[in-house]
């Protein structure tokens, strides 16, 4: 029997395209060819295409997922999902794979299409038990003015692109009069808005992945920066400084690690996602911010660190989520 084939899906139709090409280095220089055949597939709006080593473009049949190579026809056994934003991550091509019956790396259709909607999220978590800021859904239809939008929140507030991640226009408001500007910035990347209630306390982020049917949580990370809050510089161009493992009680780490794994546990997950979350010490409890159930993988990304800090390599991180997708086919 032969190596797996197995298609790494790249690129994607948002904003955030750039920073899965990011990813894509890492993960291409860390995947084991020794156990696995592996085609890069880059999805784009206009062509979804493998690049040959001579550079010749084939495109690949939408109908099938499948590449003609003249002398063969390639089928995937497997996708290994690191597209950010739309198709990869709000679930569209998860909803296609799961037509072609071709099991993926990443969270179902579902999950990965409440996930993306920041307030559906948080929603969910809330209903759950799990703790949660307070927070306004807008939608650009409907939404016309600011005024009495923020009553019953407290300043300061996040303002954010309800979809969407790589923290690209998001906002702090610390004054009412700052509000219509920060909502427009944010409309600018969305048709949907999230108003966010600010919740004091550290930040932290964490990795969450399945393995043997088994919920494991990384190493996790405390993120301070020098901006006002972890937004696109922080996260991207070296203005924050991340802790990983982070310094804090065992009582705080293990309240995070049961929250993640729970929250984990409630939205289905597969895969690796990464949460966020607000320790808020007054109340003693962490605040879930946000699910990204496609995290970033390049140099600078979080969760390479806390695979490191777990004492991994990420070749054999990545082959553990490729086996879990592969065992996925045969139940």
């Amino acid at each position: 029997m032969g190596k797996p084939v197995i298609a790494f899906v790249t690129g994607g139709y948002s904003s955030e395209a750039a920073i899965s090409y990011k990813s894509a280095i890492t993960i291409e220089n860390n995947l084991d060819k020794s156990r696995y055949e592996t085609y890069r597939i880059d999805i784009t709006p206009e062509k979804w295409f493998h690049l040959t080593p001579d550079g010749t473009e084939i495109m690949v049949n939408k109908g099938d997922f499948s590449l003609d190579l003249g002398a063969s026809i390639i089928r995937f056994d497997a996708v290994l999902i690191g597209i950010h934003g739309t198709p990869g991550e709000d679930g569209k091509l998860q909803a296609y794979f799961d037509l072609l019956n071709i099991p993926y790396t990443s969270c179902d259709a579902t999950t990965s299409a409440i996930t993306f909607n920041k307030r559906y999220t948080v929603a969910v978590a809330g209903a759950s038990g799990f703790h949660v800021a307070k927070s306004i859904h807008l939608f650009k239809k409907t939404h016309h003015a600011s005024s009495g939008l923020v009553e019953g929140l407290k300043m300061p507030v996040f303002v954010k692109p309800n979809n969407g991640g790589s923290s690209i226009g998001m906002s702090k408001v610390n004054h009412p009069g700052e509000l219509d500007e920060a909502i427009a910035k944010a409309f600018r990347e969305d048709d949907q808005v999230l108003i966010e209630e600010f919740i004091s306390g550290r930040e932290f982020t964490i990795g969450v992945f399945k393995s043997k049917g088994e919920i494991i949580t990384l190493p996790f990370t405390e993120i301070s920066t020098e901006n006002e809050f972890f937004d696109f510089e922080a996260k991207y161009q070296g203005k924050s400084k991340e802790v990983t493992p982070a310094v804090c009680t065992e009582k705080m780490a293990e309240q995070i690690r049961n929250a993640a794994s729970g929250i984990y546990a409630v939205f289905n997950c597969n895969g690796v996602v990464r949460m966020d979350f607000i320790y808020n010490e007054a109340a003693e409890q962490p605040f879930l911010l946000e699910i990204n159930t496609v995290p970033g993988q390049s140099a600078a990304s979080i969760i390479p660190q806390q695979v490191a800090a777990n004492g991994w390599v990420l070749r054999d991180f990545y082959s553990m989520l490729i086996d879990e997708a592969l065992e996925s086919r045969k139940k």
